[in-house]
């Protein structure tokens, strides 16, 4: 586990990613009522979701390209996730075999949510904590295998997350970062250590993955 020491930050690159014009925003009427498991051992297990300001959930076939993507490294993993809201990212994993996981959401209600996901799975591995990801992030930090950052689109926290998750060393060296944002973003700001290996767009969402290098 590492200290609380301050470390340098190193500037962070701008990652260059083509944009593209966002769509209409979804009616209420088309936010998603129930969460689907789409591999592993919850394959096909649908969980109800109620609908939150700012809640919005990776689309299904982002997050079958992006575990097409964690397939070799999921396994035994500990993932991390900044912006947890449904419970997607951090579920998928455990279904395809990840050791644990740590769900942080700042939104009561949707903890409780998230606590009756775990119970109605009978997940074991599974941490939900009530807290502010920057805030959270500012903790004594423990290293994770892969980390989600997920953030609202309109909240601008990507860079700092980024820059805070790699400084304070909660992300391994070899370990995998997810970073979902707005496809119409043209730069995105990461950690001078980090590699971008993959990058796709579906819609409104441009969905990234980047390595820290050792």
């Amino acid at each position: 586990m590492a200290g609380t020491e301050r470390k340098r930050v190193r500037r962070s690159p701008v990652v260059r990613v083509s944009g593209s014009k966002l769509s209409p925003a979804k009616s209420k009427s088309s936010y998603p009522r129930k969460l689907r498991i789409i591999g592993g051992h919850w394959r096909g297990r649908r969980l109800d979701i109620s609908e939150s300001e700012g809640l919005r959930p990776t689309p299904d076939r982002v997050r079958e390209t992006l575990f097409n993507w964690l397939q070799p490294y999921i396994a035994g993993a500990s993932c991390l996730d900044l912006f947890a809201g449904t419970g997607a990212l951090c579920l998928e994993a455990l279904s395809r075999g990840a050791a644990d996981v740590v769900m942080v959401e700042k939104a009561p209600h949707v903890v409780q949510q998230l606590h009756q996901h775990i119970e109605r799975l009978e997940a074991t591995g599974a941490e939900v904590v009530l807290a502010d990801a920057v805030e959270f992030l500012q903790r004594t930090s423990r290293a994770f295998d892969i980390v989600f950052i997920d953030p609202p689109f309109k909240s601008n926290l990507i860079a700092d997350c980024a820059a805070m998750v790699d400084a304070r060393g909660w992300i391994k060296p070899g370990g995998l970062v997810y970073v979902e944002a707005p496809s119409q973003l043209k730069d995105l700001t990461l950690p001078a250590t980090w590699e971008l290996i993959r990058s796709k767009k579906a819609g409104q969402v441009g969905y990234h993955l980047a390595r820290k290098t050792a």
